[in-house]
């Protein structure tokens, strides 16, 4: 069946409630749906049931400052759907986050499990604070009470958290402790991400830059481009986007441009990313200050010609206004939604390969999946083993969606969403409703 873009513009089972932003991650997320949905003739009950979350749960979270005054922040987990296994997905600290994201990311992990056939629903949680205008003992803080007030939402067979914006080993091992003090057992697989003398997995670390550079690879393969021919242009310096140009890098990619909140910086020549990463290790995290390369903005970046653009910031960073000027032959998209849905026809009439986040981030619940099986088994892998299981997993999805593409003469995107909301609706016709 042919791509028909007129379906962005039809009334399908539009969702009950104010009408959302175009634009916002969640209202994104119900456009690439509805499409899946009309192509796979879902009844209305079995669209209302995939698009609702499971579960909501929005908690305020007291703590004491340094300063000896009350603070009160507000924390949010939204379980999306627990169809294939328990529910599984990232915590933020960020200050701008919000119920509506969370959202959008927890249903985008339900469709990022079952694209990758990892037996895993989706979740997303959330705390509106800024981690770094907090102490270390105010952050500690925050973790344990926002895990105090979720201990009847998370569980090992339950609901499984991860790191994310904000968050890091060291939050995932104070919510492994917090838990397991109220269960009185250690029950390390409650969460993924930990410090490996705590359960983590090898290759953890590098799991989604990792799986993103796996199907940028086999992508160029399908256009039979050379990655030691290729450009890239990297949004993004963070644990993504950092892996990502150093394997590109490795592959004989030449990396032109990498930014981070500091901007961006742009050498036609190719940059030293070995340097690049030494640099902002020794400069408290930033590429402030970076030479290797002129200044230009973070949206200048997104514009740059070359062959491959990896988005590995934010959301929302190619939209409608700026899609008609993407010149790159790939996007692989790092980051959670950096793409909306009103850009999505102007890239792909742009002949522009869009490679989805619901694969090409995968590679890190990928591996998470993989440290909860190694936690349930008490046995742990080398990081070869992990690595190779992974570049496997990766490479196997994006052909799976790459033949689901050819199938219905759709984009990579709605291949993607195609296979997942069929999953996991097959799966729950199944399973049946309980009631």
């Amino acid at each position: 069946m042919p791509y028909n873009k007129d379906v962005f513009n039809t009334p399908y089972y539009k969702e009950p409630g104010p009408k959302l932003d175009k634009d916002s991650p969640f209202e994104s997320m119900m456009e690439r749906f509805r499409f899946a949905a009309e192509l796979l003739e879902l009844d209305e009950g079995m669209f209302n049931y995939l698009a609702s979350p499971v579960k909501q749960v929005t908690v305020s979270i007291p703590i004491v400052s340094d300063d000896g005054q009350i603070k009160v922040y507000e924390g949010y987990r939204v379980v999306h759907d627990n169809v294939l296994g328990p529910s599984k997905g990232g915590l933020r600290f960020a200050p701008d986050v919000n119920i509506d994201e969370v959202k959008a990311l927890a249903a985008w992990m339900t469709w990022k499990c079952a694209v990758v056939n990892v037996p895993f629903g989706g979740a997303k949680g959330g705390v509106r604070c800024n981690p770094r205008e907090m102490s270390q003992r105010e952050l500690e803080h925050v973790t344990r009470r926002y895990t105090s007030e979720m201990l009847d939402v998370f569980g090992p067979d339950q609901d499984i958290p991860a790191p994310d914006m904000g968050t890091n080993e060291q939050v995932m091992a104070w919510i492994m402790d917090t838990y397991s003090m109220h269960s009185r057992q250690t029950e390390t697989a409650v969460v993924t991400g930990k410090p490996i003398i705590l359960g983590g997995s090898r290759g953890r670390k590098e799991a989604t830059g990792r799986g993103v550079v796996t199907v940028t690879l086999a992508a160029l393969n399908k256009m039979g481009i050379m990655p030691g021919k290729t450009s890239v242009a990297i949004q993004g310096f963070g644990n993504v986007g950092s892996i990502s140009a150093k394997l590109m890098y490795e592959q004989g990619a030449k990396i032109i441009a990498i930014s981070d909140v500091s901007g961006a910086y742009y050498n036609k020549k190719g940059i030293n990313i070995p340097e690049a990463i030494a640099y902002v290790e020794k400069n408290s995290g930033t590429l402030e200050g970076f030479t290797d390369g002129d200044k230009i903005t973070n949206a200048e970046l997104l514009e740059l010609d070359c062959d491959v653009l990896i988005p590995a910031a934010k959301e929302d960073q190619i939209d409608r206004k700026n899609a008609a000027n993407i010149k790159a032959k790939i996007i692989a998209e790092g980051a959670n939604g950096p793409v909306t849905a009103s850009a999505d026809s102007i890239l792909d009439d742009a002949g522009i390969l869009v490679i989805p986040d619901i694969l090409a981030n995968a590679g890190g619940v990928t591996v998470s999946y993989f440290e909860w099986v190694q936690d349930r088994q008490g046995y742990f892998w080398t990081e070869e083993r992990v690595n190779r299981r992974l570049n496997r997993m990766m490479r196997d999805a994006f052909q799976l969606l790459y033949d689901e593409k050819e199938k219905y003469n759709i984009t990579l995107r709605q291949a993607a969403y195609v296979y997942a909301i069929q999953k996991v609706s097959n799966t729950l016709r199944l399973r049946g409703i309980y009631g």
